[in-house]
């Protein structure tokens, strides 16, 4: 400074700005950045005269000095006010538990912000100058949420405040809040394995709530029972694909980055296993990795212990890090480098960070990946109620929710599966579509009739986006066509291989462009999503498991029409058959091997294969599916040899499943019967068979009405019909 005010009497301001531009280049960075400027660009705000007092007109130097001088006293005066006033705050930080006094203030602008920050930054300095280094990391951790915390804030807001629904970077982005509905999440359970099958979860699921469970909302994850002892560290949190816990996460960030719950966690950092599975072959440090995926976090944090830091890791089923909790070895610095699955392994077990808290989301048949001792407590996304359900849908159609809720009672299928978010969406799409149709045709009734309905739709609006076609055009163009079959052979293969993520060379093998993979995740591949990882490295998935068992049935169902062969012959040489009078041993494989399946994971293929073989879903795929002859008399073939199945020692689960596939076979005779058995009041003098009173199962199950209770002792007093 003294050295600017020695200015010469002929002072200009070209001489000025040379002098500045050469200051600017010598001058050290620090927090202040160039002072120089600082003082310039001082004089600019306070002297709003100085071209004329410092121009060539000036023949007194001294005159300029005074001016400058008495600008520096009152400059220094404020300068020294400020960081008075700042110290005393950053003072009461150290001496407190909490540091609130470092909240932004309502009226305090983003200059007096940034003002404040540079003086804790030069404070930091000089206390580890100081050799203050224990002080210097207390003030930096009791800070930390207060300064990097507001940009996290911001930037978490941005990222969640809109969602895609059903498909990732695609459509029209749809504010969160205004689509958000209540998902009913439970307390408790195991984190166990779980190999059933995810429709079947949702059977159980769409059935009435356990008075003895324990719901949960959204912002009360962390809080857990009023018995819970000691502090909920892990929460690892189930749920069946398309169930919303993405969403769950979502909404939570949210929510804390806008100040509405959750305050006491002072830092959130949300990550996805497939970001992470993008990292396998390199090390960070919990650091490092922080400021990998968070750049605002630009600090040491060395400190973290002294915060309350919730970590998020969404997606467990899809990480492909080897986690090994009994192998890896312990570590417990937040700055040392290690591979990716060694610090989550440290961070999940506690080793390192045990003061942090951890969300994990997944679904429930790679929950097991987690050692119960890790987990503090276990929920469990359980969908839409029947009242969310309707709510939902009243968002969605506001003129005609009740049409569409009513149409879809009338179908269990579809009644269950809305109680998946992602399966309202696909609902919601298809009927959208359907109700503003020139050619208004029936409402899709079973689940294949859905799933076809959404298929033409996405052909229909790809070919418009992205083929310049019209409406009016038929929507199974070649380039359709072939990508429909590609997308169909790679759901069945990966399905076999149990996989639900891909790779660019999955894709490479089934015939699909990885190049031209972003025209597949926009309109028309709402069944078909990219995620992009960081770097060049990409995965892809289907928006659900159903829709992958879809495209699945309808690769099997084609590739026996065109060749013959039976792609679910256990045969290592495949069966070829006439096509025209062999289609019911492609049926009857289909049902053995669902049977014999540990884990039904061929239930809802078999549903969809059975429904393709029906003449009025096959007009509605015509362009595509070949339409086969004697349809009529194969699928009663195929009905009664289910009726046979159902007559075996078949498990309760599997016989409803069956009963299912006989709904999609339109075959409905097995449940008239014991409708009408009901109407009269009684049952069959004779006694029913394992197949009717599995169909009377159904019939429970199925009913509209909220039976809390059914007689049994008004039809039959046997131990067998119990």
């Amino acid at each position: 400074v003294t050295h600017l005010c020695e200015a010469p009497p002929t002072w200009t301001t070209a001489n000025r700005g040379a002098a500045l531009s050469h200051s600017r280049k010598n001058t050290q960075t620090g927090f202040f950045l160039q002072p120089h400027t600082f003082l310039w660009d001082t004089l600019d705000s306070l002297d709003p005269l100085r071209v004329e007092q410092l121009g060539p007109e000036v023949s007194s130097g001294q005159h300029h000095q005074t001016q400058l001088d008495s600008i520096l006293k009152l400059l220094e005066k404020d300068i020294f006010t400020f960081v008075q006033k700042e110290l005393k705050k950053l003072q009461k930080v150290l001496t407190t538990d909490y540091p609130e006094c470092l909240e932004p203030l309502k009226d305090e602008d983003e200059e007096q912000r940034s003002s404040s920050e540079a003086v804790l930054k030069i404070t930091l300095n000089f206390l580890r100058r100081m050799k203050q280094k224990e002080l210097a990391e207390r003030l930096w951790s009791r800070t930390y949420s207060g300064v990097c915390g507001r940009k996290l804030k911001c930037d978490l807001q941005k990222k969640f405040e809109c969602v895609f629904e059903g498909i990732a970077k695609a459509g029209n982005p749809t504010l969160l809040k205004q689509i958000y509905t209540e998902l009913y999440i439970t307390e408790g359970g195991s984190s166990e394995v779980n190999q059933e099958h995810e429709v079947r979860h949702m059977e159980t699921a769409s059935r009435k709530p356990d008075p003895a469970e324990t719901a949960i909302t959204c912002e009360d994850i962390f809080k857990g029972p009023a018995d819970t002892k000691g502090p909920i560290r892990t929460v690892l949190t189930k749920g069946v694909a398309g169930i919303g816990k993405t969403v769950l996460t979502q909404k939570f960030s949210l929510d804390w980055a806008e100040g509405k719950a959750n305050q006491d966690i002072q830092l959130l950092f949300p990550f996805t296993f497939r970001a992470l599975n993008v990292l396998k072959e390199r090390s960070f440090s919990l650091v490092t990795l922080v400021h990998h995926f968070f750049s605002q976090t630009q600090a040491e944090l060395c400190s973290f212990e002294d915060l309350q830091v919730l970590f998020i890791f969404d997606g467990l089923d899809e990480c492909r890090l080897p986690l090994d909790f009994t192998k890896t070895k312990a570590l417990t610095d937040p700055s040392e480098s290690v591979s990716v699955d060694v610090l989550l392994v440290n961070l999940i077990r506690g080793s390192l960070l045990p003061s942090a808290c951890l969300w994990i989301t997944t679904r429930p048949a790679a929950a097991n990946q987690i050692p119960p001792e890790c987990v503090s407590m276990v929920t469990e996304v359980r969908g839409f109620t029947d009242p969310q359900k309707e709510l939902y849908f009243r968002k969605r159609f506001r003129d005609q929710a009740d049409t569409i809720m009513s149409h879809i009672k009338t179908s269990r299928s579809l009644h269950i599966m809305c109680h998946m978010p992602v399966f309202c969406w696909i609902t919601a799409t298809v009927l959208e579509h359907v109700l503003k149709s020139r050619e208004r045709g029936e409402l899709p009734k079973t689940l294949t009739q859905m799933y076809i309905h959404f298929l033409v739709v996405q052909a229909k609006v790809k070919n418009i986006k992205y083929e310049e076609g019209a409406e009016t055009d038929p929507h199974w163009s070649p380039k359709t066509k072939k990508m429909v079959k590609s997308l169909g052979k790679l759901a069945f293969e990966q399905l076999q291989k149990g996989n639900l993520i891909f790779y660019k060379r999955d894709l490479s093998e089934c015939g699909l462009d990885a190049a031209t993979a972003s025209v597949y995740s926009g309109v028309f591949t709402q069944v078909f999503i990219e995620e992009p990882g960081l770097y060049q490295d990409k995965v892809y998935c289907f928006i659900h498991l159903s829709v992958q068992e879809f495209l699945a049935a309808l690769h099997v169902h084609l590739t026996f029409i065109k060749t013959g062969i039976n792609l679910l012959s256990e045969k290592t040489q495949r069966s070829i058959f006439n096509v025209k009078r062999k289609l019911r041993h492609l049926h009857q494989t289909a049902v053995d091997q669902a049977l014999q399946s540990p884990n039904g994971h061929l239930d809802l293929l078999l549903r969809f294969l059975l429904g393709l073989s029906l003449s009025a879903n096959q007009v509605l795929l015509q362009g595509l599916v070949t339409q086969t002859e004697s349809s009529s008399d194969t699928n009663q073939k195929t009905a009664e040899y289910i009726k046979k199945k159902l007559n075996e020692d078949v498990s309760a689960e599997r016989s409803i499943s069956l009963l299912h596939c006989l709904n999609e076979l339109n075959e409905r005779s097995l449940v008239e019967q014991i409708q009408q058995y009901l109407s009269s009041g009684r049952l069959s003098e004779g006694g029913l068979s394992p197949a009717q009173w599995s169909a009377l199962a159904f019939i429970l199950l199925s009913s509209e009405e909220d039976l809390d209770q059914f007689e049994l002792s008004k039809y039959s007093t046997s131990e067998e019909a119990l």
